[in-house]
């Protein structure tokens, strides 16, 4: 399948949304390790702990948390999570060179039954429009080889209202718009006609010339708001050297490089001419003490800089990125290569910083739970694989008794709320 560029999907730019969209929940069912119906929610419950950093009051009867922390032992499921809301964005704008290609979900594989079963996702999130939050909830039952069922719907009241329903009949698709949507007949026939069986509504409604106001809110929030994931393998030099291209976002980095007690004092974009052509990189100005009363500067290529160095310059970026975009990033195993305090500043600064922006990370770092001004009860979560090989995630607020509890960190170290290796 084809897949539009990142750059062009979601660009390193400050992008000023005309909606203000935020996710509420993302629910899946056979997919990857998650073999049962799973639900990731951004619903704050009634707590007024830390609200301000914390909560984004989008109408008095919506309320949604910025921050999402998944912990649980290796195995456990945590990088499957990111893996579905990574192919969740992937799938939007995926493209298939003809109708046999096949779809890359991954079902439960460790029963007789899951693999030969149809793998399913929705992702219910508010667009602003004026003063009112509108729910708009999409979902899709799909297989290797074809989407089953795709649904687009929208709560203008309490009644939900059609945008599009997508079923397979004949082996081929179809696609029935709601009454209230405006679109000629010429543009119905043209969509159906390019979505072919393995591929969204969404896909093919790009490749039409057409303009559906429904769809667009959708498609910005599925394209532009969902950020690519970052796991402990991602590459974030590419993000560091679209960053330094712009003066702000050099700025806000080196302040944060600086702030975290790194001695970067700068750091520029350089050209070689390689037999490739010409290759960009990035070097890195380091101040220290002469031991005379002054400071030397030195210049170092990236090749030099610690995993850490890096990483926290990549990690920055697109944190800023979701900042400046009210967007969604999910970060795997946040703690790789960074130190337990930097992790701490990192969310800290995210919370100050963000208004609607939102961030889902996994992590094993239980020093999180001990800090008491950092994160709500409501933002943790927990991912444990049973004894059947199938993962399950709940949220600690599942847990009575928790004000009784003098220390979260030491609960979770005994096992009190799972998600630990059984050693």
């Amino acid at each position: 399948m084809l897949l539009l560029p990142e750059y062009l999907v979601f660009g390193f730019y400050m992008y000023l949304c005309e909606k203000t969209i935020d996710i509420a929940e993302i629910k899946f069912k056979n997919m990857f390790s998650f073999r049962d119906e799973t639900v990731l929610s951004f619903e704050a419950d009634k707590s007024k702990d830390l609200e301000s950093y914390h909560v984004v009051e989008l109408a008095p009867d919506v309320k949604l948390l910025k921050l999402a922390v998944i912990y649980g032992a290796n195995a456990s499921g945590k990088s499957n999570i990111i893996k579905v809301c990574d192919f969740i964005r992937s799938f939007i704008t995926c493209t298939p060179l003809n109708k046999a290609e096949l779809i890359k979900i991954v079902p439960f594989l460790l029963n007789r039954t899951s693999k030969e079963q149809a793998s399913e996702f929705s992702v219910s999130f508010y667009a602003m429009n004026g003063d009112k939050a509108i729910r708009y909830v999409y979902s899709v039952l799909l297989e290797t080889t074809h989407i089953v069922r795709e649904t687009l719907i929208y709560y203008l009241s309490q009644q939900p209202a059609t945008v599009f329903e997508r079923s397979m009949e004949n082996n081929v698709s179809s696609i029935k718009f709601g009454q209230k949507v405006k679109i000629s007949t010429a543009a119905k026939e043209e969509i159906t006609l390019k979505c072919l069986p393995n591929m969204s509504v969404f896909a093919a409604y790009m490749q039409v010339n057409t303009n559906i106001a429904e769809m667009e809110t959708a498609l910005q929030y599925l394209t532009k708001q969902m950020m690519p994931a970052i796991v402990p393998t991602s590459s974030l030099s590419r993000y560091a050297e679209e960053a330094i291209k712009k003066e702000t976002a050099k700025e806000y980095i080196l302040r944060y490089l600086q702030e975290a007690d790194f001695n970067i004092s700068n750091i520029s974009s350089k050209e070689q001419e390689t037999k490739k052509g010409v290759v960009n990189y990035t070097m890195y100005q380091h101040k220290v003490s002469s031991g005379l009363g002054g400071n030397d500067y030195y210049e170092f290529p990236e090749l030099y800089e610690s995993d850490g160095t890096i990483r926290t310059f990549g990690l920055a970026s697109q944190i800023q990125n979701s900042i400046g975009s009210n967007a969604f990033l999910a970060v795997d195993e946040i703690e790789s290569s960074l130190h337990p305090k930097l992790i701490e500043y990192m969310i800290e600064r995210f919370l100050k910083e963000s208004k609607q922006a939102q961030l889902l990370l996994t992590t094993h770092y239980d020093g999180l739970l001990g800090e008491e001004d950092l994160l709500r009860k409501d933002n943790i979560w927990f991912a444990e694989k049973n004894t059947d090989g199938a993962s399950v995630l709940y949220p600690l607020t599942d847990f009575k008794g928790l004000n009784r509890i003098s220390s979260l960190q030491k609960a979770y170290k005994f096992g009190k709320f799972g998600a630990v290796p059984n050693l």
